[in-house]
């Protein structure tokens, strides 16, 4: 409750957010009254997670917490879903902060989960929330508006609620001060991929199909961009639309556009099929990898979020599934949608068929097929009609196939797995994926903590939102420079990867040097003293008549005698009560060199106790031992361990060359590393040079189109709040230099006529 008492940290607010927050705090208060009201009722039955004694909670598939409630004056903060929240999130939370509090530090859970970030960065303010507390209220951060104060940027769109409102969204899709964050972030996350670990799964091998658009797409590509610029509906065969509808213009555009893309019998039954549309290109590559995994009975997934199954109605599904059986010739029986499943019975007989090869292609949306589903063991290929809409949601598309247990492809495909990507020519095909990549290359150098630029801009299109309309406007036109933006920028992305790890590796070189050298200096300095005391060794030293050294050794206490017992009770004395306080406390001598007791702290069989060893103090800063220090129960033994603590002194010595002609021989390696230069940077100023360039271009362009655009009238109510785009263009272009890391590509153009490899090969 003290979020709501710091409304705003720094920052006034208005009237009106402040009412908001009030109710806010009122209905957190109602509800927590009620949680404990119910606690109370049952308490004579319920343990109370305070009593029980646990200090640390393992929660796997974290992400199904991620619905945390949290403060904030921005409303539908997009990533963060509802800031209410769950029960169940909250139930967590205050497990995890009684542990937290208990402890007095931050932390107190792992969380495992594979999907930690699934869209936006704003979603690792959650994470923290649960687990840096207190790392957070030192730099001042105690709700999520200030968090996003220091590392994000806001902008605003429009979007349709559930009851066809017409409502502002904000989305942070620009971060700044990344490296900071995923510093922060790597100082909770422990990231693995399953090559880290060594999980044997086939390779994704990527393939980008372009399609050129059919003729009745070209032409319904022009109505699109005057819809875009005029708002007129009856080009797209709709109703004039209404005040609200024309504030969410650019969403409508979108979601035509997509249908449009995948096949025009989205948009009306009037269109005729063609034989270069989606569903055509799709049917012959299905076929193709039907018939080279014929006698593996190699298996396909093809994914789709628009034009889903339905048994009544015209849908992309069925439409694909007619032409294999007629065309191509493949039995119906073995093509089938997981929308047939109204059961888990029926679920788990299908994917059995997928894994036993009776099944050999599966539809379905990402809902349905993109989880649960272990039917990998012999897919061969994962097609995407669509693109989904978050980074994470095609990841689960294509675990379907990329997952351990697929033998056809680890036996005949060289363990890979081919990913077709559909794109239709001037549409939002390659656009959208272009930014799906982007994210995902995003969320994943963040996790490794391997982001090198100081910003990064997530993309301004999204499910709820559509996109931008001269970004819009220029992609249907056929304006190719947004997507030649985002090439540059990825080849950009890769060499400051490159650079970024070259200049680490130099500086953990030059840091390796360091250590190299004053190893070199140690050794030397040990062999010179190491040597000394053999010489005075060998020169004190006394021998017997059968060529053994004699023992002439002096105890404090006993200085007189010659009894090994005496002087071995003595030294037990030593061992047992001797209380040196980790120092070296002399007790006598031997042919010149000093004796010593030293007591050390230790634990055995988990009780503490004080450890005293016996050492032999050389000229210099050495101290040699025999047994590690510690004397034998035998009296006569126990008095030879200095003796035999000397003997070692030409193995310190024979140890110490070894250590330093091993530490010279690494020395060259290393004096080269911090001496090179990385030999990209001139190619890398040219990449910059032309992406700075070709920004130009686009900010000159899109302002034509913005100024094309027609604004028609609209009469706004005297409370209304109006929301503006600010996407922070130029800013964050010149911020975003390019610094992200990169992922390329194989694209199959089907107007140069060749057909995607399905042969294995990495791309």
């Amino acid at each position: 409750m003290e979020r709501f008492n710091e409304v705003e940290q720094g920052r006034e607010i208005s009237g009106r957010m402040l009412k908001g927050l009030e109710i806010r705090k009122k209905n957190l208060e109602a509800k927590l009254t009620r949680i404990a009201d119910d606690i109370a009722e049952r308490k004579d039955d319920t343990i109370d997670f305070k009593r029980m004694g646990i200090d640390h909670l393992f929660v796997d598939e974290s992400h199904k917490f991620k619905n945390l409630t949290f403060t904030t004056r921005h409303d539908r903060i997009a990533g963060l879903g509802n800031s209410e929240g769950s029960q169940r999130a909250l139930n967590l939370l205050f497990a995890i902060r009684t542990i937290q509090e208990r402890t007095g530090k931050d932390l107190g859970a792992t969380f495992l989960s594979g999907t930690t970030i699934s869209n936006s960065l704003t979603e690792l303010y959650l994470l923290f929330k649960y687990l840096r507390p207190q790392a957070l209220e030192k730099q001042g951060i105690g709700t999520f508006d200030a968090w996003a104060a220091v590392f994000a940027r806001k902008s605003t769109d429009y979007e349709f609620s559930v009851t066809n409102e017409i409502i502002q969204k904000e989305r942070f899709r620009t971060f700044i001060k990344v490296p900071e964050l995923g510093a922060f972030y790597a100082e909770i996350c422990d990231f693995r991929t399953a090559k880290d670990i060594g999980i044997d799964r086939p390779e994704k091998h990527e393939i980008l199909h372009h399609i050129p658009p059919t003729p009745e797409q070209e032409a319904f590509i022009q109505k699109l961009m005057e819809f875009a610029r005029t708002g007129n509906a009856e080009l797209l065969g709709r109703e004039k639309l209404s005040e609200r509808e024309e504030k969410a213009k650019m969403l409508i555009a979108t979601d035509y556009a997509r249908k449009m893309s995948l096949d025009m019998r989205m948009i009306s039954p009037s269109y005729e099929d063609h034989i270069d549309n989606k569903a055509s290109h799709c049917a012959r590559l299905i076929h193709d990898y039907y018939r080279k995994y014929e006698r593996e009975k190699g298996t396909q997934f093809v994914f789709s979020d628009l034009g889903t199954y339905k048994p009544d109605e015209w849908n992309v599904y069925s439409e694909i599934k007619r032409k294999l059986t007629d065309d191509y010739g493949i039995p119906a029986s073995e093509i089938r949608f997981i929308q047939e499943c109204k059961t888990e019975a029926a679920k788990k007989a299908m994917i059995a068929g997928m894994n036993a090869g009776s099944i050999r292609v599966l539809f379905g949306s990402t809902e349905m097929l993109g989880t649960g589903v272990n039917a990998q063991q012999r897919a061969v290929a994962v097609h995407h009609l669509d693109t989904p809409w978050v980074p994470s949601a095609l990841e689960q598309r294509d675990g379907r196939a990329i997952r351990k247990g697929n033998e056809v492809v680890k036996f005949h495909a060289g363990n890979k797995v081919d990913v077709i990507i559909y794109a239709v020519e001037k549409s939002l095909d390659s656009y959208k994926f272009n930014l799906l990549h982007n994210k995902q290359l995003f969320i994943n150098q963040l996790k490794t903590n391997s982001l090198g630029s100081r910003s990064i801009d997530e993309g301004g299109m999204d499910e709820a939102t559509g996109m931008n309309f001269s970004e819009y406007v220029a992609v249907l036109s056929g304006n190719t420079d947004l997507l030649e933006k985002a090439r540059l920028d990825k080849k950009v992305i890769a060499m400051e990867s490159e650079r970024k790890n070259f200049l680490y590796e130099r500086d953990t070189a030059r840091s390796q040097l360091a250590k190299l050298q004053g190893a070199v200096e140690f050794h030397e300095k040990k062999i010179a003293e190491a040597g000394k005391d053999r010489t005075v060794f060998e020169e004190q030293v006394k021998k017997n008549e059968d060529g053994t050294y004699q023992n002439p050794i002096r105890i404090d206490g006993v200085e007189e005698s010659r009894d090994i017992k005496t002087i071995a009770r003595r030294l037990k004395e030593y061992e047992e009560k001797a209380r040196t306080g980790g120092e070296h406390m002399p007790i006598g001598e031997l042919y010149g060199f000093q004796l010593s007791v030293k007591s050390e702290a230790s634990m055995k069989e988990s009780f503490d106790f004080v450890d005293n060893r016996f050492f032999v103090k050389g000229c210099g800063s050495i101290y040699y031992t025999y047994n590690n220090g510690h004397l034998a129960e035998d009296p006569k033994l126990a008095c030879m361990n200095f003796l035999n603590a000397l003997e070692k002194i030409p193995r310190v010595v024979e140890s110490h060359r070894k250590e330093l002609a091993a530490t010279q021989a690494k020395i060259p390696t290393f004096e080269t590393m911090v001496s090179a230069v990385w030999k990209k940077e001139e190619e890398l100023q040219e990449l910059k040079r032309q992406a700075a360039e070709l920004d130009r271009k686009i900010a000159l362009s899109l302002k034509k189109e913005d100024n094309s655009e027609v604004k028609p009238e609209e009469t706004v109510a005297p409370d209304a709040t109006i929301a503006v785009d600010v996407p922070l263009r130029e800013e964050l272009k010149r911020e975003r230099s390019s610094e992200r890391n990169h992922t390329d590509w194989k694209e199959i153009r089907e107007d140069e006529k060749v057909k995607p490899s399905i042969k294995s090969g990495r791309w």
